[in-house]
């Protein structure tokens, strides 16, 4: 599906064929789990396979679709690169729903795990699906070469590590913490922290998926510029969807962010302004990949659909 004229619902279509096959991948996995906590594993089921839009396993697989378009090994490599995003990114959503962080009781339209099951199952069950991505990265496999592991495993490391995800995590906390008393985070480290707690799992989705089809340095390099400004234009596509969405299509409380008092593009941009800027940086992401011609066009088409979702 590399055609430049690929209209939103294709798009939408390969999303939906993507994230099938993750979805499929991770309930093999779990399903070969022999885990005596079946709680536990239920759980990280639960929080896996619960829906949501999969736009990181999306990213993944188009990029070793880019970098080895026929290459069925390379793309199996990927697709457990896709799974353990996908695990590292659920276990975010559980941790970020408890009460301690943003106390949310639903996700994609469901009781958040802490509701569904209960707080300290659902602690656990974070716990567990942060250890098991490095474990299907790092378990031997004769379609992921040991070399390409181990990049993987420290690129999963650093974007979810406290220089990316967690720490931003911990960053909003903080702005939530200092706007109450009237000294919220300006612009520059609000984009800083969601550059970290949101876009750094962006950025290594893309680039994971270079890695495991053994793409080359220059690749990596620009899809890893591809993915910085869209890892932003993410999130303002969310600050934007917080003002103008409902929670039925969004599958989770809107509006929370400015009852907490967090820093939002919105606040600072205008709700116009603030989709304007998502405009831009999504234009700087395809235009680093503008030398890769029809190949590219998925992950472009993608990043398009970032900022023109509506949940």
């Amino acid at each position: 599906m590399t055609d430049s004229s690929k209209s939103p619902d294709a798009i939408a279509s390969q999303l939906a064929h993507d994230g099938a096959l993750v979805t499929d991948h991770l309930a093999d996995y779990f399903d070969a789990m022999t885990s005596p906590a079946t709680q536990l594993v239920e759980a990280m089921r639960y929080a896996c396979l619960n829906g949501g839009k999969r736009i990181r396993a999306a990213l993944c697989l188009s990029a070793a679709r880019l970098a080895a378009p026929d290459d069925k090994q390379a793309f199996e490599g990927a697709l457990m690169a896709a799974s353990a995003l996908e695990m590292i990114h659920a276990y975010s959503l559980i941790h970020d729903d408890l009460p301690a962080m943003d106390d949310a009781e639903t996700r994609r339209g469901k009781p958040s795990v802490h509701i569904a099951f209960d707080e300290a199952t659902a602690i656990l069950a974070g716990d567990a699906l942060q250890t098991e991505a490095f474990c299907l990265l790092s378990a031997p496999s004769s379609v992921l070469p040991s070399d390409r592991a181990l990049r993987l495993v420290h690129e999963l490391s650093v974007g979810s590590s406290a220089s990316g995800m967690a720490g931003g995590q911990m960053l909003d906390l903080m702005a939530e913490a200092l706007a109450t008393s009237g000294k919220g985070f300006g612009v520059a480290e609000t984009e800083q922290m969601q550059a970290m707690k949101t876009g750094a799992l962006i950025v290594a989705s893309p680039v994971m998926g270079a890695i495991a089809a053994g793409a080359s340095d220059k690749l990596v390099s620009d899809l890893r510029a591809f993915a910085t400004p869209l890892g932003i234009a993410f999130q303002v596509a969310d600050d934007v969807l917080d003002v103008t969405a409902d929670t039925t299509k969004m599958g989770k409380p809107v509006g929370r962010d400015k009852d907490q008092g967090k820093a939002s593009f919105v606040d600072f941009y205008g709700l116009e302004g603030a989709k304007t800027y998502a405009h831009d940086l999504v234009q700087q992401s395809c235009d680093a990949l503008a030398g890769y011609g029809a190949g590219a066009n998925t992950l472009q088409m993608i990043a398009k659909f970032v900022i023109n979702r509506s949940y």
